[in-house]
């Protein structure tokens, strides 16, 4: 029931429209109802038989306004005229009243959702990215969106107001007989008492199959993104004999188990259906020939007992609907109540901003993604402004969790990071990462030209800014050389750029930034020769300007640090140069050792 709510919670910012335009159409259906009524009373003046006590005095005082005599002409004149006005007078209207704001609900809803889904994307924790793919995560948002989208016209401008109707013809038929009224009513609810409890347990089923589902689409993701990886290795039989047990268990729960299902529920809901009219169609019938009720009054009741059983079958298919769309709803709505990371605040705009001198201390400083499990103990570490610092040690260390933590991507367990003396917890998180770039091992390029790549931290800058920066980075001969020069679209993911282009066009990037630290994280360590060269002299170009911190396997990059701080199991265990490092001894001198010989270190 929480999540029946929280998916009502959806539209909880349209309640007041959502409730006119649900009030209007409810309104039309059963001012609808006066038709069939209306018909039913031209029969009783054209078989002599007399109208309604309170039509006729209706039909007196509209007489009275004319300044007519009452006649068998005048009133059915005045009863077509009335008919004429509900139905041809509100035919303009109700499209706007009614269907025009459903719509445009559904529509807002769908823009603001999208918005906060965005947001929720760009706030959530990194470990959540760990545990999910691109592809799962696009998915359950877009299908969300989608069922919500499509699913509130029907409940606004079908569900409820032919709800409204089926109550509106039980009054009108309990003021004609209340026994058929009540035949009416205990079969109508028993229908929908039945259907509704066989669509809770079905939608618990869809829920499953939506899993399923949403698993296979990621594994359709995984199989694109690493294309290269399948075909090389001759998997595409494997893959698709995996994708095919997926797609046939998914196609035996969704035909077997549910389609199936929906079926048996229709079966019963329309022999009841059909059952019950017949029913009334004999009782009314019975009341007629006995004189008990009008033939108008037949006519009238046994339309509108019609109209009656003919709103089941659509509302039992809005309630199917919802019932097939409940679970990306439902999951939707769960993706949007998860909790956000300690940078939230990174969406707020007009933030402050700052100029470090790239003083770091890393003071006493604790941290494990698992609390109980610490990554980092006890780091004590001062980065000297301009200077050049260089973390090394074995794979899982936490050279790189250190940085993580620089960038706030999370939060110590124990201890802090200070910047310029200041706790950089305390610090607007988006105005201080402003004064911080990243080269990563993988740089991450998005697909459009060069230049919206370069300009992405730094919109600001001029093409002289740009053209300089690189320079130093060493890209701006082969940018030079492409098609278009800086304006050459790359591809999604830079698929048409080299890796060693791509880590250049990373550290341009940086430097467009001109940040007070910046961070190279094993920049080079996939790189061939010839592009490890390049960088490591775009680097060393660097020396002196600003904070650098540098972190790599491969220790020649590093050798000419002003500082090399040697990490082991989460422990600072050497620091000095690359001189001094060597004849201490220790692990740094296993390293370099290790390299040197052209042994891979662990």
């Amino acid at each position: 029931m929480t999540k029946f709510f929280s998916i009502l919670g959806y539209f909880q910012r349209y309640w007041r429209i959502t409730l006119f335009s649900a009030a209007m159409m409810s309104l039309f259906e059963v001012i609808d109802l006066f038709v069939p009524y209306a018909t039913g009373q031209i029969l009783n003046l054209i078989s002599q038989q007399p109208v309604d006590a309170k039509l006729q005095q209706a039909i007196d005082q509209i007489a009275q306004w004319l300044d007519q005599p009452v006649s068998q002409q005048f009133s059915l004149m005045v009863l077509v005229a009335l008919i004429g006005l509900v139905t041809v007078g509100r035919a303009p209207i109700q499209p706007w009243l009614g269907g025009w704001f459903s719509w445009d609900t559904a529509f807002r809803a769908r823009r603001d959702h999208a918005e906060q889904a965005l947001k929720k994307i760009l706030t959530l924790p990194l470990e959540y990215y760990d545990e999910n793919n691109p592809g799962r995560i696009a998915a359950k948002v877009a299908k969300g969106l989608s069922n919500f989208t499509w699913t509130y016209p029907g409940i606004t401008s079908q569900f409820i107001p032919k709800t409204v109707r089926i109550i509106g013809i039980f009054v009108v038929i309990a003021l004609i007989d209340w026994r058929i009224a009540s035949i009416v009513l205990i079969s109508v609810a028993g229908i929908f008492l039945h259907s509704f409890m066989g669509l809770k347990d079905l939608s618990v089923r869809e829920e499953r199959l939506d899993a399923y589902i949403e698993n296979t689409d990621s594994r359709n993701s995984e199989i694109i993104t690493n294309i290269k990886t399948v075909k090389a290795f001759g998997n595409e039989l494997s893959e698709l004999h995996r994708q095919t047990q997926r797609l046939d268990r998914e196609f035996k729960i969704l035909d077997y188990r549910i389609h199936k299902g929906y079926t048996v529920l229709s079966t019963y809901q329309r022999t009841i259906v059909q059952s019950c009219m017949f029913l009334v169609l004999t009782c009314t019938l019975w009341l007629t020939v006995n004189g008990k009720i009008s033939i108008g009054h037949f006519i009238t009741t046994l339309t509108v007992a019609s109209m009656a059983y003919a709103e089941v079958d659509p509302i039992c298919e809005i309630a199917e609907m919802f019932a097939r769309r409940y679970a990306p709803m439902s999951r939707f709505q769960e993706f949007t109540a998860l909790p956000v990371s300690c940078d939230a605040g990174a969406l707020l705009p007009n933030g402050p901003t700052y100029q470090f001198t790239g003083k770091v201390h890393f003071h006493n400083l604790t941290f494990g993604y698992n609390p109980a499990k610490p990554v980092l103990n006890n780091i004590e570490l001062l980065i000297e402004p301009y200077k050049t610092v260089a973390l090394v040690g074995r794979s899982g260390s936490g050279k790189s969790t250190l940085v993580k933590l620089l960038f706030r991507y999370f939060e110590p367990n124990s201890g802090g990071i200070l910047i310029d003396g200041k706790d950089i917890r305390q610090l607007d998180v988006t105005g201080y990462r402003k004064r911080l770039a990243i080269v990563h091992q993988e740089v991450d390029i998005f697909n459009g030209t060069l230049m919206e790549n370069l300009l992405y931290g730094n919109p600001a800058a001029s093409f002289e800014e740009i053209k300089t920066a690189c320079e130093i980075a060493q890209a701006h001969d082969f940018i030079q050389q492409l098609p278009k020069g800086y304006f050459t679209t790359v591809g999604e993911r830079g698929v048409r750029l080299s890796g060693g282009q791509r880590q250049r066009i990373g550290i341009a990037r940086a430097l467009i930034v001109k940040p007070d630290v910046l961070v190279f994280d094993e920049a080079t360590s996939s790189l061939d020769y010839e592009s490890e060269r390049a960088i490591q002299v775009a680097m060393r170009s660097l020396f002196g300007t600003c904070t650098l911190i540098i972190i790599a396997h491969r220790l020649s990059t590093v050798r000419d640090a002003d500082k090399i701080v040697v990490l082991d199991q989460g422990s600072i265990s050497q620091v000095g140069n690359h001189d001094e490092l060597l004849e201490e001894g220790g692990l740094y001198q296993r390293l370099h050792a290790l390299q040197e010989s052209g042994e891979l270190m662990d």
